[in-house]
């Protein structure tokens, strides 16, 4: 069994570096975030806040991976929502298992999110943490985007990238931190080659 966990805030890379190291090494892959954005959408279209806690836990414990709009996650808005969805521990509770059972099958997997190497996968055979600085980050963001036709500008994208960065910093229940034994990964000056070559690497050092 292989398990490689992928942490780092937004638009570090993150999720490219974990797709293309399950590709590499034959193993199932799940973006974690991707089980936040499915319950902050739902959340928003019961018409609740996404402060609502009770809401939020109640969604994310009857959430069906199979039913959530990969269209309607990817928004600006569904990014904020689910990092006020992630700060309720209800919420991390509800989905703790499906992440650690995911992680545990046969062989193993690659899972990337914020708590991937601390909280959901401890005993992870290769743990990277991924990261850039604002500025980078802010503007591979904005492309995503700009690219689906939303219309943000570059200064509110970064204000809303520090925003989040120090409310998964912050929160009380599995924070976004780098776990002590991984390895960091600055993928500001890479280009996305460079940086999945790297990665690569990495676990391949750690696993020969």
């Amino acid at each position: 069994m292989t398990i490689i966990a992928v942490d780092g805030p937004l638009a570090s890379g993150k999720g490219t570096i974990a797709r293309a190291l399950a590709a590499k090494f034959d193993l199932p892959h799940l973006d974690t975030g991707t089980l936040y954005r499915g319950v902050a959408v739902s959340v928003l279209e019961a018409g609740k806040p996404p402060e609502d806690a009770e809401a939020a836990e109640a969604i994310a414990r009857t959430l069906d991976i199979s039913a959530i709009n990969e269209a309607k996650i990817r928004t600006a808005g569904a990014g904020s929502a689910a990092s006020v969805v992630s700060a309720h521990p209800g919420v991390r509770a509800a989905l703790l298992k499906l992440q650690r059972d995911f992680a545990h099958q046969p062989g193993g997997a690659v899972l990337d999110g914020r708590d991937i190497g601390t909280v959901i996968a401890p005993d992870a055979d290769v743990k990277l943490f991924v990261t850039a600085s604002e500025e980078a980050r802010a503007w591979r963001r904005h492309t995503e985007l700009t690219s689906r036709g939303e219309q943000w500008s570059l200064d509110d994208i970064l204000g809303q990238l520090r925003q989040r960065d120090a409310r998964d910093a912050a929160r009380a229940d599995a924070p976004m931190v780098k776990a002590e034994d991984a390895i960091e990964l600055d993928t500001t000056e890479m280009s996305i080659d460079d940086a999945i070559k790297a990665a690569i690497a990495a676990v391949e050092r750690v696993s020969s």
